[in-house]
This record gives C-alpha cells, sequence and structure tokens, in this order.
C-alpha cells in the first residue's frame, strides 16, 4: 500500500512539474532564412505505392526555390508499383532522382542502408530526411533551417497521423502527447530523440559520425544517428509548430501499431537515462492503479484517477492548441481507455521472444 501511495505521490510531482514546464518554457525559433541554401531530400521507400504519391506531391508544393532543392528517393526492393510511380512522376522533374538499393554498405542494413546511400549521392550540405508515408507541410524545410546554427548539426520536426477513423485520432493524439512529453525536456537542453521521418541533419554532423554505415546497426536508426552526433560535440533542436508539422499514415490495424510500438521501444533503450525513466514511470500507472483499486476505497482510487485524467486531458489540450488543433471533450476520455489497453497489451507483447517486422522483414 505505501509503495503504491509513493508511486502515485512522485508521478504527480513529475506530472505538474512537466505540465509547468510546458506552460512557461517554451522555445521558438522564428529566425529567417535569407539566403535559401541548397538542400538535399532523402527518403526511403519500400512498398509505398500506396503513400508514396502523397508523398512526392507535399515536396512539389513546398515553398521553397526549386532549383535549390534536391531529392533523392532510395527504393529498397519495392515488390510493389513504388519504383514504377516513382520513375513516372519525375521524369520531367530534374531535380528528383530515384535510386534503386541493391546492395549494402558497412554496418548499415533496411533504411539505414538507403539513407546512407542516398547521403552519398547527395550534392548539399544540409540534409533534409522524412518517410515515403509522410506528408510535409510547404513551410518544413524555411522553418526546419531556422533551427540551425553554427553549433546544432541536428533539428528535429514535429510529425502527427492523418485519419478519420476513431482510431487513428487516439494515434495521433499519442503522437502528439508523446512529443510533447520530450519537447519539455528539449526545451530545456536536454536531449531526447530525433524523427527519422521529420529531421534534419548538416552534412558536418553526419559525417563527423562516418555516415549510417559507420554506426551500429538499430533498427531506430534515428535515435543511433542522434546519439552519435551528440557525442561529437553537435547541438540539437527540437520543433513544436504548425510549420514543421509533417502527417504520416497511420497504422491499419492494431497489429500494425503493435510492430511500431515494439520496435520504438526497442530504440527507448538508447534514450538518455532521464526520459527512460519518465517512459517506466507513466507506463507503470496502470499496473499500480488497478492492484490499488483493491485495496484502497472506491473513493480515493477514482480520485487517483480522475485527476490523472485531469492532468493528462490539459496536458494534451495545450499541446493540441499550440498546433490549432481541438479535440472534443470526450476524446480525452477514450483516449484514457486506449492507453489504459495499449498499456497492458503492448507490455506484453515486447516481452514475447519474437522478432520486430518492419517493412517487410524481420529483425
Amino acid at each position: 500500500m505505501m509503495v503504491s501511495v509513493t508511486y502515485f505521490i512522485l508521478y504527480f510531482i513529475v506530472f505538474t512539474a512537466l505540465l509547468l514546464l510546458l506552460l512557461f518554457n517554451r522555445r521558438r525559433y522564428t529566425s529567417t532564412v535569407v539566403d535559401f541554401p541548397q538542400v538535399s531530400i532523402l527518403i526511403a521507400a519500400r512498398n509505398e505505392e500506396h503513400n508514396i504519391m502523397a508523398c512526392l506531391r507535399a515536396i512539389a508544393a513546398l515553398d521553397y526555390p526549386a532549383d535549390k532543392i534536391e531529392v533523392l528517393i532510395g527504393d529498397d526492393g519495392s515488390t510493389d508499383q513504388t519504383r514504377t510511380l516513382v520513375e513516372a512522376y519525375i521524369k520531367d522533374k530534374p531535380g528528383y532522382t530515384c535510386l534503386p538499393i541493391t546492395c549494402t554498405v558497412g554496418q548499415a542494413r533496411g533504411k539505414a542502408n538507403v539513407l546512407a546511400q542516398l547521403a552519398r549521392k547527395a550534392s548539399s550540405d544540409i540534409f533534409l530526411f522524412t518517410d515515403a508515408d509522410i506528408e510535409v507541410p510547404p513551410t518544413w524545410i524555411k522553418a526546419m533551417l531556422a533551427g540551425l546554427d553554427k553549433k546544432v548539426g541536428v533539428v528535429t520536426g514535429l510529425t502527427t497521423v492523418t485519419g478519420s477513423r476513431l482510431f487513428d485520432k487516439m494515434q495521433r493524439m499519442d503522437w502528439l502527447f508523446s512529443i510533447g512529453l520530450m519537447q519539455v525536456f528539449s526545451d530545456l537542453n536536454m536531449p531526447v530523440t530525433t524523427m527519422g521521418n521529420n529531421m534534419l541533419l548538416t552534412r558536418k554532423a553526419y559525417e563527423s559520425v562516418g555516415g549510417f554505415e559507420n554506426i551500429p546497426f538499430s533498427i531506430t536508426e534515428d535515435i543511433a544517428i542522434f546519439n552519435q552526433i551528440l557525442k561529437r560535440g553537435f547541438g540539437f533542436r527540437n520543433l513544436y509548430n504548425n510549420n514543421v508539422l509533417a502527417l504520416s499514415a497511420p497504422a491499419p490495424n492494431y497489429g500494425a501499431l503493435l510492430e511500431q510500438r515494439k520496435r520504438w521501444m526497442r530504440g527507448s533503450m538508447y534514450m538518455p537515462k532521464y526520459m527512460f525513466a519518465l517512459f517506466v514511470l507513466h507506463s507503470a500507472y496502470y499496473p499500480v492503479l488497478i492492484p490499488f483499486f483493491f485495496k484502497a476505497s472506491l473513493g480515493i482510487a477514482l480520485s487517483i484517477a480522475i485527476v490523472k485524467l485531469v492532468f493528462q486531458s490539459l496536458f494534451m489540450h495545450i499541446c493540441l492548441k499550440r498546433l490549432r488543433r481541438s479535440a472534443p471533450w470526450w476524446h480525452y476520455i477514450v483516449f484514457e481507455l486506449y492507453l489504459l489497453v495499449t498499456t497492458f497489451i503492448l507490455i506484453i507483447y515486447f516481452f514475447l521472444p519474437t522478432k520486430v517486422r518492419w517493412k517487410g522483414r524481420k529483425y
């Protein structure tokens, strides 16, 4: 009983601190891009025939001089129409190149291998990374460049999911809530992670670690290279605003969601200890609360659950408001139920001795 009470006290102290920091310690990066440097956009694609065209159309609509953009798409052995669609779309676009990836370099595998080879072909000093199932906003390049200075080697944007199903909307809230938690630490200049579907690396930072091919392989290649670049003394910035908000296709079903989250959870092992501790503290809430229901009075247990829901909903509301978005009140309640179910299933699924399936491969 005392252990549970101690846990809840710690949980709400930490949540209160995070909420206050979210409200009063926000960093903004609004420098203006004047000289429009040359940039290279790198996209790894594998069996993305349903998403790649939306991705490429979004890039074509970028509010940035077209002659300053180099787009490199790596086809990673697609067995569908991905490569055919890309080649047809770019045939009259001189700044676009589709590269079939048929070999591996160094320690890189899978997506990391594709990106390593695209980076070797890139001609600019600024690499922008996104995925084939992502639609970036027109303001993406300018807003990401605004996060750069002489010391910064990594700039991370913001991503959430599209979709009209309730399942899609819960994923959207989950993404923004999780990234909001990470943003609190980033605004304290405490590194957490980056996202490979919305990331900028300078060539200097990328080459300082020898590229993806010279770092130990990881199924979360973005976290791996982020950590290596920071070890070389480069700075980072994470941006949380509409100008860098990219949209991803949602997980189509619950099985796909579990595979995605299992891969992310593997990557969380390489996050800083303070972020891993927060992850554990947050994940332990339901395993602690449910047994507590049977030991404490119903009123006390329900009060704890309601306070958590209020804190979480307020945090989520602030995150949405900063992106000029909103959600009906009942979505916050459904989101709590979504977290309850997903937390337990993910804990079990994560420890099952199965390989992670990703893009038709097992790791």
